[in-house]
C-alpha cells in the first residue's frame, strides 16, 4: 500500500526544490580512496559484448552529458565495450519523470536523485539495494543518510556529490562599511549588526542592498529557511519522523528572525520575488553585499572573469553562515545516482559507479561543476586547500545537516515550499500589515498538512 501511495503522490507533484536541491547482481563497488588507478581494465584475453549504459542526469553543468562524458573518458578509454548514453532532465519534470519509470519499468540503467526524493523512490521497491556493493567507509559521513530509507539497512543509492550553502560578501563593501567579516559575520546577532551598516554602502555609484535572497517564487525556499531552524535548535520533523516540529517555539524562533530581516528593511523586498539564478545573478552584477549562494557560483564567476566579462570574483570573499543560539547548522543537499532493478546491464553499472566513487573521478567532475564531492579522498586535493574560497565549503561540510530520509519528504517538501511562500507574502506585506502571528498561523496550517502525510506514510 505505501508503494502505490507514494507513486501517487510523487506522480502529482512537480519537483519543486532543487534537491538541494542529490538489491541486485553485479560486481562489488568499493571504490579505493587512492585515486583513479581503481577503474575497470578490459580484460586482455577475452573480448566483451558491447553494453550501453543509460544514465538519466540533471543539468549539473551547461552542457551536463558532454561535460559527465569528458569526465568519464578514462572510464570508457578503459572499457571500451562500454558506452555510456546521458539524457538530461530538467529539474522541473525529473522527480514526475523517474516516478514513472519507476512503476512502468521502462527505466534508465542509473539515475541521478536529488538527495530528497531517494527515500521515496527507493520506497517504491524499483531501486537496487546498494548496501553491500559500495565501501562506506570512504564517504563523507554526512552524505550516507540521504541514500537510505530512515531505520532501514538497505541503501537505494550511492553518493555522488554534495553541496551546501555559505555566505559570499563583496570585500570592498565591508571594507567600506567598516565590517570585519572574521568576526561580524560570526553569529545572527553580529550579522544582523553587520546587514544595518552594510545597508545603503554606495560602491562605484551603486547602492547595495544588504543581503539579497530569492523567496516565494524559488525552488530553494525550503532549504534557504533551514539553517534558521536549526540554528535555532528546531527541525522539520520530529526524531521519530510521526509528526511535524514546524511550529515548536525553536523552528519559529529561525523563521522569525530570518523573515524579519525583511520587515526590517536589512533584506531586499524585490529580490523575494525572484529565484535563485536571479539573486546569483544580482550578486554577481553588484546589487548586493551579502548573499547566502552555493559553490558553483565559485567557478561562474572565475569563467566570467577568464572571459573578460566580470572581475566580480577579485572582490567576493566567502565565509560559513552565522551561527545560531543552538550553534553553527548550514543546509546539505547534492544527488545520489541510483540502479534500477529493470536494468539488463547490471555489471557494466556497477563498474561505473565504482568509476564515480574514485577520486580522480569525484574531483574532476567537482571542478566541472562547482559542486562538492562525496568521497573523503577527494578533499586531499590541493584545490579544496590551496583555494580559500572552495576551503570554506570544506570546512562547512563539518555543520551541515540534510532533512529526514523519510518516504514522504518529498511530498512534504511541497508543502513546506507553500507555507514558506506565504510567509515571505506576509513578510512583503502583500495581504496587509506584516503580522508575526500570521506567520505562526501559517506555520500551524502546514503542520497540519504535513502531519496527515506523515501519518498516511509511516515507516512500515
Amino acid at each position: 500500500m505505501l508503494k502505490k501511495v507514494i507513486a501517487l503522490m510523487l506522480v502529482a507533484v512537480m519537483a519543486l526544490s532543487l534537491a538541494a536541491c542529490g538489491g541486485g547482481d553485479g560486481g562489488k563497488t568499493n571504490p579505493s580512496p587512492d585515486s583513479g588507478n581503481t577503474q575497470t581494465s578490459p580484460d586482455a584475453g577475452t573480448k566483451k559484448d558491447p553494453v550501453t549504459l543509460s544514465v538519466w542526469i540533471m543539468p549539473n553543468s551547461d552542457t551536463a552529458d558532454q561535460d559527465l562524458l569528458d569526465v568519464l573518458k578514462p572510464f570508457t578509454d578503459a572499457n571500451p565495450h562500454i558506452t555510456v548514453q546521458p539524457t538530461v532532465v530538467d529539474w522541473g519534470a525529473a522527480l514526475t519523470k523517474i516516478t514513472a519509470a519507476a512503476t512502468s519499468g521502462e527505466a534508465p540503467d542509473l539515475t541521478q536523485l536529488g538527495s530528497t526524493w531517494t527515500a521515496a523512490i527507493g520506497s517504491m521497491g524499483a531501486l537496487v539495494d546498494l548496501s553491500t556493493e559500495i565501501d562506506k567507509s570512504v564517504f563523507v559521513p554526512s552524505t550516507l543518510q540521504s541514500a537510505t530509507i530512515k531505520g532501514k539497512s538497505e541503501m537505494y543509492g550511492m553518493p555522488w556529490f554534495t553541496e551546501t550553502r555559505a555566505l559570499f560578501y563583496r570585500k570592498d563593501a565591508a571594507e567600506k562599511a567598516g565590517v570585519n567579516p572574521e568576526t561580524d559575520f560570526a553569529d545572527w546577532d553580529k550579522y544582523k549588526a553587520a546587514l544595518k551598516k552594510l545597508n545603503g554602502i554606495e560602491i562605484d555609484g551603486q547602492k547595495l542592498a544588504a543581503l539579497g535572497m530569492p523567496g516565494k517564487n524559488d525552488w530553494n525556499v525550503v532549504h534557504n529557511f533551514s539553517w534558521w531552524v536549526y540554528g535555532a535548535g528546531g527541525d522539520f520533523v520530529s526524531e521519530d519522523s510521526l509528526k511535524a516540529t514546524f511550529s515548536s517555539d525553536a523552528a519559529l524562533k529561525g523563521i522569525k528572525f530570518y523573515s524579519e530581516l525583511a520587515v526590517e528593511g536589512l533584506m531586499d523586498m524585490p529580490s523575494l520575488e525572484k529565484n535563485t539564478g536571479d539573486i546569483e545573478s544580482g550578486f554577481k552584477s553588484g546589487a548586493y553585499a551579502t548573499s547566502f549562494l552555493g559553490p558553483w557560483n565559485i567557478a561562474n564567476m572565475r569563467k566570467e572573469k577568464d572571459k573578460g566579462e566580470s572581475d566580480m570574483i577579485d572582490k567576493t570573499g566567502v565565509t560559513m553562515v552565522p551561527a545560531g543560539p543552538e550553534g553553527r547548522f548550514a543546509f546539505l543537499g547534492g544527488s545520489n545516482i541510483s540502479m534500477f532493478n529493470s536494468s539488463k546491464n547490471k555489471e557494466a553499472a556497477f563498474e561505473l559507479l565504482k568509476y564515480l566513487a574514485t577520486k580522480e573521478c569525484q574531483v574532476a567532475y567537482s571542478k566541472v561543476t562547482g559542486m562538492l564531492p562525496t568521497v573523503q579522498a577527494a578533499y586531499e586535493d590541493p584545490y579544496y586547500e590551496s583555494d580559500a574560497l572552495m576551503k570554506v565549503f570544506k570546512d562547512q561540510l563539518a555543520y551541515a545537516k540534510h532533512y529526514q530520509s523519510i518516504p514522504a519528504w518529498a511530498s512534504a517538501e511541497n508543502y513546506f515550499q507553500q507555507g514558506l511562500s506565504k510567509i515571505w507574502d506576509n513578510a512583503m506585506g502583500i495581504e496587509g500589515a506584516y503580522s508575526y502571528d500570521k506567520t505562526v498561523q501559517i506555520v500551524k496550517d502546514v503542520e497540519g498538512q504535513i502531519n496527515k502525510l506523515l501519518e498516511e506514510n509511516k515507516i512500515q
